[in-house]
């Protein structure tokens, strides 16, 4: 089973916002732009904002512009990989059209109604999209090469800190550290055993001749897949858990799976076809219900887990969430939480509007340093377990400082010097290349000076 879910868009979305999109489409056959030999239809700009709106935008005709300079950006890009030598691998372009084609299929509500949406099965429109995807992966290295360099000293970031106009200074909201021990109920193997029995009972009805889709259908507790019949489409070894990984890869084509169990229940498989390091399975999910007697257990270890820290303080937070917790995203980390919206600095300060609302109320009214006593948590899937929680530390609403907020304003100064050698770079490289831009977006702002010339065409270089 996937290591991640995804929130289900309904079919009505999908639709209502891709007719406002398409009815704006017209000249589909026009060429928007040219940047050296190749070229940007209208309809590669109207189908990227289409996707914009059935993403839940609100409509918005100059995103077009973005959208149009986004193009010449990574024309020129790509063109410029192409004397670096700078190639993707064709795994590196299946393994990105596979993970949007799962997201889009997500989102029409199967494979079925998507390809009515598109007019075409999906792997002709897979087919379509791949030499734009290959091009769009290629300016991305081309981009992590021209950045590759940077680096941000204590001394830049004082700098670019000190260029701020104090009246301009951003306003940080209230951030805490919080840490979680996590304590879910876990079944004995006598409770187990029903549901295990029912996975075995469905695979034994598959092997006698019933059908897989249909029993995935009524009886499989992924609630992604069970609608496409079990299916789970081309995935790479990395998108399952490791069990289910070991079986998917393990097996030829046609082959079922023994029951075999993960943290998300009991399932069994079927390979439908492997195409080097993807495979393309189907499942069916039993997954076992919480008793009231494994919630016991687990409210009685998170107590005696509290006595060791609190009462007779025999072990720090840090060390508990290491051995007793149950979150295994954070149980590594000393129990911390990271901030989602940040994980590549990996920084523990979270915005109060960006914790759990369960945390947060319960933070507001600890004392920093202080551990709560075991409180039942119910997770947004339904699933409940115990938490203690321990707030490390508390900072208020306020104004930015280079003192409190240095990682906050490294970030910034590191973005900024990015955007910096990126400019300098595309506007070396626009002054080399032959730019045509159609009168349609000549008036966008982020157009401006991009389009070579009329009397200087003739003196340009046709250069990538």
């Amino acid at each position: 089973m996937r290591k991640i879910g995804f929130a289900l868009l309904s079919l009505t979305l999908w639709l209502s916002a891709a007719a406002q999109a398409q009815p704006k489409v017209h000249n589909l056959d026009k060429i928007a732009a040219v940047v050296g030999g190749s070229i940007i239809l209208q309809s590669d700009i109207e189908l990227k904002y289409g996707t914009y709106l059935v993403q839940g935008n609100p409509p918005d005709p100059s995103v077009k512009c973005q959208i149009a300079q986004s193009f010449i950006t990574q024309k020129l890009l790509a063109a410029q990989a192409v004397i670096d030598s700078i190639s993707v691998t064709d795994d590196d372009v299946d393994n990105d059209i596979d993970r949007r084609m799962r997201g889009m299929i997500q989102r029409a509500g199967g494979q079925d109604r998507l390809e009515t949406f598109l007019g075409r099965s999906v792997i002709q429109y897979k087919d379509e999209i791949r030499p734009d995807i290959r091009e769009e992966l290629v300016a991305q290295k081309m981009q992590q090469k021209i950045t590759a360099d940077i680096n941000t000293t204590p001394e830049d970031v004082k700098q670019f800190f000190n260029k701020i106009p104090k009246d301009s200074l951003p306003t940080f909201n209230k951030e805490v550290e919080v840490g979680e021990i996590q304590f879910d109920p876990h079944l004995t193997e006598p409770e187990k055993a029903a549901y295990k029995q029912k996975a075995q009972d469905l695979l034994d009805r598959i092997k006698k001749g019933e059908d897989f889709g249909a029993l995935a259908r009524l009886y499989s507790q992924d609630p992604v897949s069970a609608i496409q019949g079990g299916d789970l489409g081309f995935a790479d070894r990395t998108t399952y858990v490791k069990e289910f990984a070991a079986w998917a890869f393990r097996l030829k084509a046609g082959e079922y799976s023994p029951v075999f169990e993960t943290d998300f229940g009991f399932h069994f498989l079927q390979v439908i076809e492997r195409r080097g390091e993807q495979v393309h399975v189907r499942h069916i999910l039993i997954v076992p219900a919480t008793t009231q007697a494994s919630l016991d257990r687990a409210k009685a270890k998170a107590d005696s887990v509290y006595d060791f820290l609190v009462k007779n303080k025999k072990i720090d937070f840090s060390t508990a969430a290491n051995y007793y917790s149950d979150n295994k995203e954070t149980k590594y980390n000393g129990g911390m939480l990271l901030n989602a919206d940040n994980v590549e600095t990996r920084t523990t300060f979270i915005p109060t509007d960006k914790l759990d609302p369960q945390v947060a109320l319960m933070t507001d009214t600890m004392k920093i340093g202080s551990i709560s006593k075991p409180v039942l948590f119910t997770g947004s899937d339904g699933k409940k377990s115990y938490k203690i929680i321990y707030l490390k530390s508390s900072t208020n609403a306020h104004k930015a400082s280079l003192e409190q907020d240095y990682p906050k304003i490294k970030e910034y100064a590191t973005n900024d010097k990015i955007n910096r050698k990126l400019s300098e770079w595309f506007e070396k490289k626009r002054k080399q290349t032959f730019i045509k831009i159609d009168p349609e977006y000549q008036g966008c702002v982020q157009m401006k000076g991009w389009a070579t010339p009329v009397d200087n065409t003739a003196n340009a270089e046709v250069k990538p």
